[in-house]
């Protein structure tokens, strides 16, 4: 039995991953980038998006552990930010999509719990819940490459913006650097930041 719960969670994690990179896309197209859609990315399809370690191996690992914690990624969708719409906020806009997808799902699933209509499905529901909460504040970290990095940089004054942007312009450069300064600080907080996730799905779905 447990397998399969855990299957169902790296399920749950895969399709909200998928989610948040398409709406990334699509919010790109709708800036007038069409990089994501002709490179077949504005699709629910999962393989085209699956990244074999962060959607898979890593969902996998944490969950047979019995993390406290858990998160993932998907395959970034292209685009290209000299192709969008002329604008300060053009490219937080594209970064802030795949978030706040995640927590329209989390929203919904607590509406779903608080309305009663599915009660038997609830613990289901609230796994959704939980892990699009998840998706959505791991992503607003503002470390390179993680969306919150490009939003906050569109809020910043312009003053502080330019020398956060040289850094951050640095930190895209490589990657893997960043993911592992947002890891070492998740390992930090240990349970703090589980704990944060679960707090706010219970606020949202009403437990």
């Amino acid at each position: 039995m447990q397998i399969i719960d855990t299957l169902f969670l790296v399920a749950v994690i895969i399709f909200s991953a998928v989610i948040h990179e398409v709406m990334h896309g699509v919010a790109a197209d709708k800036l007038g980038d069409p990089t994501a859609r002709y490179a077949g990315r504005l699709t629910l399809n999962p393989f085209p998006h699956l990244d074999m370690v962060g959607s898979v191996l890593l969902p996998l690992v944490l969950a047979f552990t019995g993390s406290s914690f858990f998160f993932a990624w998907a395959k970034p969708v292209p685009y290209n930010p000299y192709n969008l719409r002329p604008g300060r906020f053009s490219e937080a806009i594209v970064a802030g999509a795949g978030p706040f997808s995640n927590l329209v799902i989390a929203l919904l699933g607590g509406l779903i719990i608080r309305s009663g209509v599915f009660a038997m499905a609830n613990d289901i529901v609230f796994l959704i819940v939980v892990v699009n909460v998840m998706l959505f504040v791991f992503n607003l970290i503002p470390i390179p490459p993680l969306d919150g990095s490009k939003i906050l940089s569109a809020l910043l004054p312009r003053s502080l913006a330019r020398g956060y942007d040289s850094w951050r312009s640095r930190m895209e450069m490589n990657p893997f650097m960043g993911m592992g300064i947002v890891l070492l600080i998740i390992l930090v907080l240990g349970g703090a930041f589980g704990n944060l996730v679960f707090s706010l799905a219970q606020a949202i779905a009403g437990l």
